[in-house]
Parts: structure tokens; C-alpha cells; sequence
């Protein structure tokens, strides 16, 4: 927060403004007017904050663990992306081989990737946890390099889908069937990407009462905020970093299975997640997972509405202007707390 006048304004505030009035000045150096073009873009602009909110919850969905790891372990894991490719494929082989439904999957794959992440943290990163991040990065890289080629070398490079089982039928409700895709206002929207969607936020409000509401949680943010004094008290620190390593790749496991429906399935999939889920950790506040939920939805609008204002320019020009400005005006995060 900072203070204007007496007034207390927070930084999300100030960088929506900007972004706000840096669309305007685009908007009118294209002439035609501003407000003629808003009318006239109405319903494109509804479409991509609907897709911009459906996007940013796949990113919030995958950055929670990214952000729990770091904010607890302090430790880069650059394999993040290769954990979730292995969670996918791990549903793909459930859902082709013994008849599971893809979301059905998230009660193999989520205990699955807990116990890999358990493993890893143990005979793998607590090797490197008081050494320099360069050497965690080196770790993890050379891990996800790992998963990459072994799940290369057993399933090939040729993508892979699995299709939606509620196309047809839709999903009935008792009273009501909802059939896809979603009329919203105008603006259409998948009904894999939704069910996504709401899982983030499920995951995201189990994840915030672990860690709020029951001692697993308190331990997990003592270890957080001060190790020593937590082992003073009696917790044992390298089993909460193993706890927590473990949580961070179920949460990575759930969004596996979660967008496997509508994302196209390769060895190197995962990939492409790995670079916004930091920018969104680093925009919600480092072991935020609440910072994580706005900051991918934050990151998904700016990146689709960004598309509208200047269809001509990458999308993810926005999302590293952003990066920028919350590096140079908010180090911290939106959500964290100065060190």
C-alpha cells in the first residue's frame, strides 16, 4: 500500500490505472476515438476478458505449487513444468488404457505427483537447500531435462489429446444439464476450460484453509518464516520440506489432469507454463498462494485484452511489461510482504 493524499492506494490499483490509461492513449493514436471504438469492439472485449479469466485461472491452477515450493523451501523449480507433463500423461495412460474419466483421474495422478514430489525433495533437493540458487536451478533444470526425454523415449514426440467425455451428453445437475460451450454475456466459453477454471479455485480455497486453518499449516508457515525457531519448537523442518515439496507437485498433478481435455499433449508441454507461472509468483508475492490466484487471472486478462488493443504485437509482450513494472515498483509482489 501507499499513501496519496492521505489516501491509501494499493499498487494493484495503480498498475490497473496505468494499464488503463496506457490503452486509452493506444487507442486514440489509432484514431476513430476512443468510445467509437469500444462500441464498436463491445463484444470482442467481452470475449477476451471472459478468455483472459478462463486463461489466468489455468495459471493461477499452476503456479500455486510453484509458489507454495518457493515460499517455503526458498528453492527455483525449474522442473515444475516437466511435473506437470508426467501428470498428464500419467491421466492420458489412465484415461486410455484402464477406461478413467479425465477428471476422474486427478485420484491417481494428485497422490501420485505428492509422493514423486516427496521423493525428489528428499534424495534430490535436500542435497542442494543450503547451497547458491544457481545450483537448485542447475538440479531442477537437469530434472525436468530428465522427465522430458524419459517420457519422450516411452510415448514419442506425437501429440497426443484426450477428448472431452461431457461433449455430447453435457454435465446434468439434477434440475438442469449444462451443454457447452457457455454463453456469457455474449462471449463464448468452453466448458473444459471452465470446469478448469473452477477447480483452480477450489484448489486454491483447500490450499488456503491447509495452510491457514490446521496445524499441518501452521508448521508449514513457521518453517516459512523462521526454520530455526520452528525446529526450536519441536517441528521437524526437513519433513515439512518434504510435506511441502509434496503439495506443491499435487497441486501441479491436479492441473495436469484438470487441463488435459483442451490442451494438445506433448513431452514438452509443460514447458510453455514454466516461464508465466514465475512471472505470476513473482506478481502475486512469492509463497502467496491468494497472490498466485490474482496474479494468474491478472496475467490471463492482460494478456488477452492486451491481443485486442494491439492484435499485431505478441501476447506476451504484455505479460513482461508487467513483470517489469512489478519488479521496478513493487519488488515484493501485489501481495507480499517487504522483507
Amino acid at each position: 500500500m501507499m499513501t496519496v493524499k492521505g489516501v491509501k492506494v494499493s499498487w494493484m490499483a495503480l498498475i490497473l490505472v496505468g494499464l488503463c490509461i496506457v490503452a486509452f492513449v493506444l487507442l486514440a493514436a489509432r484514431g476513430g476515438g476512443v468510445v467509437s471504438w469500444f462500441q464498436g469492439n463491445r463484444l470482442v472485449l467481452v470475449q477476451a476478458v471472459v478468455t483472459g479469466l478462463l486463461l489466468g485461472g489455468v495459471y493461477s491452477l499452476v503456479s500455486m505449487g510453484l509458489t507454495l515450493i518457493f515460499g517455503v523451501l526458498d528453492v527455483l523449480n525449474f522442473a515444475h513444468g516437466a511435473l506437470m507433463t508426467l501428470a498428464m500423461y500419467t491421466s492420458f495412460v489412465l484415461v486410455s488404457s484402464a477406461g478413467f474419466g479425465p477428471y476422474l483421474s486427478v485420484l491417481v495422478s494428485v497422490p501420485l505427483l505428492f509422493v514423486i514430489g516427496v521423493l525428489v525433495q528428499r534424495f534430490l533437493l535436500n542435497r542442494v537447500m543450503d547451497q547458491p540458487h544457481e545450483n537448485q536451478l542447475l538440479l531442477t533444470f537437469g530434472l525436468a531435462l530428465l522427465i522430458e526425454n524419459v517420457l519422450l523415449m516411452f510415448f514419442s514426440a506425437t501429440p497426443r489429446n484426450v477428448g472431452f467425455p461431457y461433449a455430447e451428453t453435457g454435465i446434468s445437475l439434477g434440475v438442469t444439464t449444462i451443454q457447452g460451450p457457455l454463453n456469457i454475456l455474449g462471449a463464448v466459453a468452453d466448458l473444459p476450460r471452465v470446469i478448469a477454471f473452477l477447480g483452480s479455485l477450489v484448489i486454491a480455497a483447500l490450499l488456503y484453509y491447509v495452510l491457514r486453518r490446521t496445524s499441518l499449516g501452521t508448521a508449514i508457515r513457521a518453517v516459512a518464516e523462521n526454520p530455526d525457531g520452528a525446529a526450536m519448537v519441536g517441528i521437524d523442518v526437513r519433513r515439512m520440506h518434504m510435506i511441502t515439496f509434496g503439495l506443491g507437485t499435487a497441486c501441479v498433478g491436479a492441473a495436469g489432469a484438470l487441463v488435459l481435455p483442451f490442451l494438445s499433449l506433448q513431452p514438452t508441454t509443460g514447458e510453455q507454463f514454466n516461464v508465466i507461472a514465475f512471472v505470476v509468483v513473482v506478481l502475486g508475492g512469492l509463497g502467496n498462494v491468494v497472490g498466485a490466484l490474482i496474479g494468474g487471472l491478472l496475467i490471463g486478462l492482460v494478456q488477452e485484452i492486451g491481443g485486442v488493443v494491439l492484435p499485431g504485437v505478441d501476447k506476451l509482450f504484455f505479460v513482461f511489461v508487467i513483470f517489469v513494472l512489478t519488479l521496478l515498483l513493487r519488488p515484493q509482489g501485489l501481495l507480499g510482504k517487504k522483507s
